[in-house]
Protein backbone atom coordinates (compact mmCIF):
# COMPACT_ATOMS: atom_id res chain seq x y z
CA UNK A 1 0.00 0.00 0.00
CA UNK A 2 1.21 3.10 -0.60
CA UNK A 3 2.72 4.93 2.15
CA UNK A 4 1.59 8.61 1.59
CA UNK A 5 -1.11 11.05 2.44
CA UNK A 6 -2.31 14.37 0.80
CA UNK A 7 -0.49 17.26 0.79
CA UNK A 8 -0.72 20.68 2.17
CA UNK A 9 -2.91 22.72 0.12
CA UNK A 10 -2.95 27.05 -0.12
CA UNK A 11 -5.59 28.99 1.99
CA UNK A 12 -9.39 28.44 1.24
CA UNK A 13 -12.43 27.01 2.05
CA UNK A 14 -12.67 23.12 2.63
CA UNK A 15 -13.82 22.29 -0.72
CA UNK A 16 -10.87 24.09 -2.50
CA UNK A 17 -8.33 22.60 -0.64
CA UNK A 18 -9.52 18.83 -1.21
CA UNK A 19 -10.30 20.05 -4.96
CA UNK A 20 -8.12 18.35 -7.64
CA UNK A 21 -5.38 16.00 -6.88
CA UNK A 22 -2.93 16.65 -3.93
CA UNK A 23 0.53 15.58 -4.61
CA UNK A 24 1.80 12.80 -1.98
CA UNK A 25 3.50 13.61 0.95
CA UNK A 26 5.40 11.44 3.71
CA UNK A 27 3.73 10.04 6.88
CA UNK A 28 6.22 11.27 9.18
CA UNK A 29 6.33 14.81 7.90
CA UNK A 30 2.63 14.86 8.64
CA UNK A 31 3.52 13.53 12.25
CA UNK A 32 5.96 16.39 12.69
CA UNK A 33 3.94 18.77 11.98
CA UNK A 34 0.76 17.89 13.85
CA UNK A 35 3.80 18.04 16.89
CA UNK A 36 4.64 21.64 15.69
CA UNK A 37 4.10 24.88 17.87
CA UNK A 38 1.93 25.79 14.92
CA UNK A 39 -0.46 23.03 14.71
CA UNK A 40 -0.63 23.00 18.69
CA UNK A 41 -1.47 26.37 18.81
CA UNK A 42 -4.47 26.22 16.20
CA UNK A 43 -5.74 22.99 17.95
CA UNK A 44 -5.63 24.53 21.34
CA UNK A 45 -7.05 27.74 20.60
CA UNK A 46 -9.93 26.16 18.40
CA UNK A 47 -10.54 23.97 21.30
CA UNK A 48 -11.02 26.42 24.00
CA UNK A 49 -13.21 28.82 21.82
CA UNK A 50 -15.68 26.26 21.28
CA UNK A 51 -16.04 25.05 24.53
CA UNK A 52 -15.89 28.81 26.12
CA UNK A 53 -18.62 29.89 23.61
CA UNK A 54 -21.10 26.74 24.06
CA UNK A 55 -20.53 26.20 27.26
CA UNK A 56 -22.84 23.36 27.86
CA UNK A 57 -22.18 23.52 31.28
CA UNK A 58 -24.20 27.12 32.17
CA UNK A 59 -27.04 25.93 29.81
CA UNK A 60 -27.92 23.06 32.78
CA UNK A 61 -29.75 25.08 35.00
CA UNK A 62 -32.09 26.51 31.68
CA UNK A 63 -32.44 22.68 30.21
CA UNK A 64 -33.51 21.47 33.95
CA UNK A 65 -35.81 24.39 34.12
CA UNK A 66 -37.46 23.49 30.48
CA UNK A 67 -37.88 19.89 31.11
CA UNK A 68 -39.90 19.68 34.84
CA UNK A 69 -42.08 17.37 33.75
CA UNK A 70 -39.94 15.15 31.85
CA UNK A 71 -38.64 11.33 32.54
CA UNK A 72 -34.45 10.85 33.04
CA UNK A 73 -35.13 8.88 29.47
CA UNK A 74 -37.24 11.75 27.73
CA UNK A 75 -34.21 14.15 29.08
CA UNK A 76 -30.96 11.70 27.53
CA UNK A 77 -33.20 11.81 23.94
CA UNK A 78 -33.52 15.52 23.98
CA UNK A 79 -29.77 16.05 25.32
CA UNK A 80 -28.61 13.48 22.07
CA UNK A 81 -30.60 14.74 19.37
CA UNK A 82 -29.57 18.60 20.57
CA UNK A 83 -26.17 17.59 20.41
CA UNK A 84 -26.02 16.21 17.18
CA UNK A 85 -28.00 18.83 15.95
CA UNK A 86 -25.35 21.41 17.68
CA UNK A 87 -22.50 19.59 15.96
CA UNK A 88 -23.91 19.48 12.67
CA UNK A 89 -24.84 23.54 12.58
CA UNK A 90 -21.29 24.26 13.53
CA UNK A 91 -20.11 22.28 10.28
CA UNK A 92 -22.58 23.39 8.01
CA UNK A 93 -21.92 26.94 8.34
CA UNK A 94 -17.85 26.47 8.81
CA UNK A 95 -18.42 24.69 5.56
CA UNK A 96 -20.21 27.67 3.96
CA UNK A 97 -19.59 30.22 5.62
CA UNK A 98 -17.00 32.09 3.52
CA UNK A 99 -18.94 31.78 0.21
CA UNK A 100 -21.68 33.08 2.10
CA UNK A 101 -19.31 36.20 2.28
CA UNK A 102 -18.33 36.19 -1.61
CA UNK A 103 -22.01 36.23 -2.22
CA UNK A 104 -22.87 39.55 0.16
CA UNK A 105 -19.44 41.02 -0.78
CA UNK A 106 -18.38 40.89 2.94
CA UNK A 107 -14.56 40.19 3.98
CA UNK A 108 -12.80 37.63 6.01
CA UNK A 109 -11.42 41.04 8.05
CA UNK A 110 -14.74 42.99 9.00
CA UNK A 111 -16.22 39.38 9.74
CA UNK A 112 -13.41 38.90 12.25
CA UNK A 113 -14.08 42.53 13.80
CA UNK A 114 -18.01 41.89 13.96
CA UNK A 115 -17.95 38.58 15.25
CA UNK A 116 -14.79 39.31 17.72
CA UNK A 117 -17.22 42.35 18.71
CA UNK A 118 -20.02 39.47 19.27
CA UNK A 119 -18.23 37.19 21.09
CA UNK A 120 -16.33 39.78 23.79
CA UNK A 121 -19.98 40.67 24.61
CA UNK A 122 -20.65 37.22 25.35
CA UNK A 123 -17.48 36.82 26.93
CA UNK A 124 -18.60 39.75 29.56
CA UNK A 125 -21.84 37.95 30.61
CA UNK A 126 -20.01 34.50 31.40
CA UNK A 127 -17.82 36.54 33.12
CA UNK A 128 -20.46 38.13 35.74
CA UNK A 129 -21.51 34.04 35.44
CA UNK A 130 -24.72 34.79 33.34
CA UNK A 131 -26.33 33.53 30.00
CA UNK A 132 -26.16 36.03 27.20
CA UNK A 133 -29.03 37.14 25.24
CA UNK A 134 -26.76 36.04 22.58
CA UNK A 135 -27.28 32.40 23.49
CA UNK A 136 -30.97 32.55 24.85
CA UNK A 137 -33.55 35.22 25.80
CA UNK A 138 -35.59 35.01 28.32
CA UNK A 139 -38.43 34.44 26.15
CA UNK A 140 -36.99 31.50 24.11
CA UNK A 141 -36.52 30.17 27.67
CA UNK A 142 -40.54 30.55 28.52
CA UNK A 143 -41.24 28.86 25.10
CA UNK A 144 -39.06 25.88 25.71
CA UNK A 145 -40.80 25.40 29.19
CA UNK A 146 -44.28 25.21 26.67
CA UNK A 147 -42.98 22.57 24.51
CA UNK A 148 -42.76 18.59 24.69
CA UNK A 149 -39.69 18.23 23.01
CA UNK A 150 -37.15 21.38 23.56
CA UNK A 151 -34.19 19.13 21.63
CA UNK A 152 -33.99 21.26 18.19
CA UNK A 153 -35.52 24.50 19.62
CA UNK A 154 -34.04 26.19 21.72
CA UNK A 155 -31.53 23.61 23.10
CA UNK A 156 -29.65 22.99 19.75
CA UNK A 157 -29.86 26.18 18.61
CA UNK A 158 -29.61 28.97 19.67
CA UNK A 159 -28.53 27.60 23.21
CA UNK A 160 -25.40 25.31 22.07
CA UNK A 161 -25.22 26.80 18.29
CA UNK A 162 -26.52 29.99 18.24
CA UNK A 163 -24.90 33.07 16.62
CA UNK A 164 -22.08 33.28 18.89
CA UNK A 165 -20.91 29.50 18.14
CA UNK A 166 -21.40 30.20 14.50
CA UNK A 167 -19.64 32.85 14.67
CA UNK A 168 -16.50 31.54 15.93
CA UNK A 169 -16.75 28.01 14.16
CA UNK A 170 -16.65 30.43 11.03
CA UNK A 171 -13.81 32.70 12.40
CA UNK A 172 -11.80 29.39 13.21
CA UNK A 173 -12.60 27.89 9.54
CA UNK A 174 -10.81 31.19 8.38
CA UNK A 175 -8.00 30.33 10.37
CA UNK A 176 -7.50 26.96 8.98
CA UNK A 177 -4.22 26.72 6.28
CA UNK A 178 -4.31 23.14 5.86
CA UNK A 179 -6.00 19.72 4.83
CA UNK A 180 -4.60 18.80 8.22
CA UNK A 181 -6.25 21.73 10.82
CA UNK A 182 -9.69 21.61 8.64
CA UNK A 183 -9.97 18.22 9.49
CA UNK A 184 -8.87 19.03 13.21
CA UNK A 185 -11.41 21.57 13.35
CA UNK A 186 -14.48 19.50 11.86
CA UNK A 187 -13.19 16.53 14.34
CA UNK A 188 -13.31 19.59 17.28
CA UNK A 189 -16.62 20.50 16.08
CA UNK A 190 -17.61 16.43 16.41
CA UNK A 191 -16.16 16.09 20.21
CA UNK A 192 -18.23 19.44 21.14
CA UNK A 193 -21.56 17.56 20.12
CA UNK A 194 -20.14 15.07 22.87
CA UNK A 195 -18.64 16.45 25.50
CA UNK A 196 -22.35 18.56 25.75
CA UNK A 197 -24.38 15.32 25.48
CA UNK A 198 -21.96 14.13 28.14
CA UNK A 199 -22.16 17.09 30.10
CA UNK A 200 -26.25 16.62 29.85
CA UNK A 201 -25.87 12.96 30.84
CA UNK A 202 -23.96 13.59 33.75
CA UNK A 203 -26.21 16.62 35.27
CA UNK A 204 -29.15 13.70 34.56
CA UNK A 205 -27.68 11.21 36.66
CA UNK A 206 -26.01 12.90 39.08
CA UNK A 207 -28.17 16.40 39.34
CA UNK A 208 -27.70 16.70 43.08
CA UNK A 209 -23.99 16.32 42.88
CA UNK A 210 -23.54 19.53 40.77
CA UNK A 211 -21.61 22.13 42.99
CA UNK A 212 -23.26 25.78 41.68
CA UNK A 213 -20.18 27.64 42.62
CA UNK A 214 -18.31 25.16 40.69
CA UNK A 215 -20.10 25.51 37.47
CA UNK A 216 -19.87 29.48 38.47
CA UNK A 217 -16.12 29.22 38.55
CA UNK A 218 -15.51 27.38 35.50
CA UNK A 219 -18.24 29.71 33.42
CA UNK A 220 -16.41 32.96 34.53
CA UNK A 221 -12.82 30.84 33.21
CA UNK A 222 -14.94 30.01 30.49
CA UNK A 223 -15.67 34.04 30.13
CA UNK A 224 -11.94 34.88 30.09
CA UNK A 225 -10.95 32.71 27.97
CA UNK A 226 -13.41 33.96 25.28
CA UNK A 227 -12.74 37.38 25.64
CA UNK A 228 -9.14 36.62 24.46
CA UNK A 229 -10.33 35.08 21.93
CA UNK A 230 -12.71 37.42 21.04
CA UNK A 231 -9.63 40.26 20.88
CA UNK A 232 -7.51 38.28 18.94
CA UNK A 233 -10.27 37.97 16.30
CA UNK A 234 -10.89 41.46 16.32
CA UNK A 235 -6.69 42.22 15.89
CA UNK A 236 -6.34 40.10 13.25
CA UNK A 237 -9.30 41.75 11.27
CA UNK A 238 -7.67 45.67 12.48
CA UNK A 239 -4.45 43.34 11.00
CA UNK A 240 -6.16 42.45 7.73
CA UNK A 241 -7.63 46.02 7.13
CA UNK A 242 -5.32 48.57 8.01
CA UNK A 243 -1.51 46.91 8.00
CA UNK A 244 -2.18 43.75 5.17
CA UNK A 245 -0.22 46.20 2.07
CA UNK A 246 2.35 46.47 4.97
Amino acid sequence: MDDTVFAFRPHGSPADRLNGICLPLEVPSVIEYIITMEFMEFALMSAGALFAIINPLAAIPTFFAMTPSNTEAERLKMARTASVTASGVLILFALTGNRLFGIFGITIAAFQMAGGLILLLVSLDSLRAKRSEVQETEEEKQEGIQKDDISITPLAIPMLSGPGAITTAILLQSKAKTVIQDATLYLLFVLMGFVCYFTFRFSIKKAKKINPIAMNITTRLMGLMLAATAMQFMLDGIKKTFFAAN
